[in-house]
């Protein structure tokens, strides 16, 4: 989609950075804080406001229900039901699917009836594709409630291994902080330039979701008879791919279990190969909003490393849970934030 290709994401850093610093200046320092509820909501009005602009505001509250109906409808259960069974968790979703739906239909109205379509990720879906010309109005509201919470569900995850990481590594931690003190004071005046000037915290955030991509579980099915290495795979066969497990693969990285963002930094270190990087997948069925979501979390980790140093409260480990179409998340992460001197 036009709206989230790197061109277009960098054209709009400076909206995406003062939200990531509001994150990291709200944040209570010297207490524990359970920190994904609060990363969630700062990544869900980034996202929103990346694809509504004004209109984000009306939409967020339905757009944070959607997430919570599509988090209870992968929630364990001790019964498996065919898909065709309406069970309260399905009702629930298709009853916030259609909550969202009929919020965002009179704002597509308003703004198709009044010609300001906007420039934001509404705007260019409701502009002729010299390709496929007009989207109709029902592929419009079919596709965006995905996209939307698209937008931070995964990032909200993926920050939650970041943060924990930077509390976990406070020598990487510090390299982020000096590296981010170029930032401009003024957030709303960052560029895609200082953006790309944060290669070790891109590095940072890259390694983080080598080591724990927050969907840990691909899948994909085969159109036609494929050979994969010795395996025959029949036309019609889904073919279940573990970005976990591969990007452990010793022949792809060196120390494949030790966390080294440097490894990024070195052509010859970071993988070049296709398929060997997945946490946004890769070919023709890639993550569109990758550009999106690698500006969110570099800028969010720079912005906090900047201002604190982050350590885990004493007692047993964060547990780990796998969440919402096979995502894996921090589950009770609790971080505290010190200003750095």
């Amino acid at each position: 989609m036009r709206g989230l290709r790197a061109q277009a994401v960098a054209a709009r850093i400076g909206e995406i950075a003062p939200r990531t610093a509001r994150f990291a200046d709200q944040w209570p320092t010297d207490q524990d804080v359970e920190i994904l509820p609060p990363v969630r909501h700062a990544l869900a009005g980034i996202g929103l406001s990346y694809l509504f602009s004004e209109d984000a505001p009306a939409l967020l509250p339905y757009a944070s229900q959607l997430f919570l109906a599509r988090e209870a409808l992968v929630r364990p259960s001790r019964w498996e039901w065919p898909r065709w069974i309406p069970t309260p968790a399905r009702r629930f979703r298709t009853r916030q699917q259609v909550a969202f739906t009929d919020a965002l239909r009179p704002i597509v109205h308003r703004r198709r009836s009044s010609g300001r379509l906007g420039d934001d990720m509404l705007g260019q879906m409701l502009r002729p594709s010299p390709h496929y010309g007009l989207l109709p109005e029902a592929a419009v509201l079919d596709t965006l409630p995905g996209i939307t919470v698209a937008t931070f569900e995964t990032p909200s995850r993926a920050a939650g291994w970041i943060l924990l990481h930077l509390a976990r590594h406070p020598r990487a931690a510090d390299r982020v902080a000096a590296e981010a003190a170029s930032l401009p004071a003024d957030p709303a005046a960052t560029t895609s330039t200082h953006l790309g000037s944060l290669r070790y915290t891109q590095a940072l955030v890259s390694e983080v979701l080598r080591l724990y991509p927050p969907s840990w579980l691909l899948t994909r099915r085969a159109p036609r008879q494929t050979q994969l290495a010795d395996y025959t795979i029949d036309a019609g066969s889904t073919v279940l791919v573990c970005p976990y497990t591969a990007h452990r693969d010793a022949r792809e990285y060196s120390e494949p279990d030790r966390f080294q963002p440097e490894r990024w930094l070195d052509d010859s270190g970071s993988p070049a190969k296709p398929g060997v990087f997945l946490s946004f997948g890769t070919g023709p069925h890639g993550c569109e909003g990758a550009a999106l979501a690698m500006a969110m979390l570099t800028l969010l980790t720079a912005q906090t490393a900047r201002r604190y140093q982050l350590s885990e409260p004493p007692g047993p480990e964060p547990s780990y849970q796998v969440t919402t179409l096979e995502g894996l998340a921090t589950v009770g992460l609790r971080l505290r934030a010190t200003l750095r001197d």
